[in-house]
């Protein structure tokens, strides 16, 4: 049986949006995702939100109510019952991120097994027929068919097959099925 592996943050989960609700919630300063298209916030942000930013990823439940991606979970289960779908995400550096990413997981992606969700520091260790993810250092050294899925830091990469949403994931697979 062919194998998907699946990242979470920017492809299952909107782990941008809720950056911006928070910053500006505690801050009062606007992302305009516009602006900052094109490269990653650590990159366009103005230096006094950095340090902000950057620790969202460390705070205790910061993962565990992001916003679902539109139809990521009518595509996954569907793909579910002809690949083995992995999740895959290297979150190990944030020590609270894995507790509530599988949480989150077991509450918006019940039929993925346990067994079939893999949080790590480098995803090169992964083997499978597809790789979905919205970071391109991911898909670089990937051995099988890389899928980028769009985010806003990833427009002007042209170097793999975009998908800029679920359904246009489920094409991609069942084309090459």
């Amino acid at each position: 049986m062919k194998r998907i592996a699946v990242d979470m943050d920017e492809v299952l989960a909107k782990y941008t949006d809720k950056v911006i609700k928070v910053l500006e919630q505690e801050t009062g300063y606007i992302i305009n995702i516009e602006d900052v298209s094109g490269a990653f916030l650590s990159r366009s942000l103005p230096e006094k939100y950095l340090d902000i930013v950057t620790s969202y990823p460390y705070r205790e439940g910061f993962f565990r109510d992001l916003e679902v991606m539109e139809h990521s979970q009518e595509v996954l289960n569907h793909l579910n019952n002809d690949y083995e779908v992995y999740i895959v995400s290297s979150t190990l550096q944030h020590p609270n991120a894995p507790k509530d990413k599988l949480a989150w997981l077991n509450e918006h992606f019940p039929f993925i097994h346990f067994k079939k969700i893999v949080f790590c520091g480098d995803k090169k260790i992964i083997r499978a027929d597809y790789l979905i993810d919205d970071h391109p250092r991911h898909l670089e050294d990937f051995q099988g068919k890389p899928i980028l899925f769009s985010a806003f830091h990833n427009i002007h990469e042209n170097r793999f097959k975009r998908a800029n949403n679920w359904l246009e994931v489920e094409q991609i697979i069942n084309s090459n099925a």
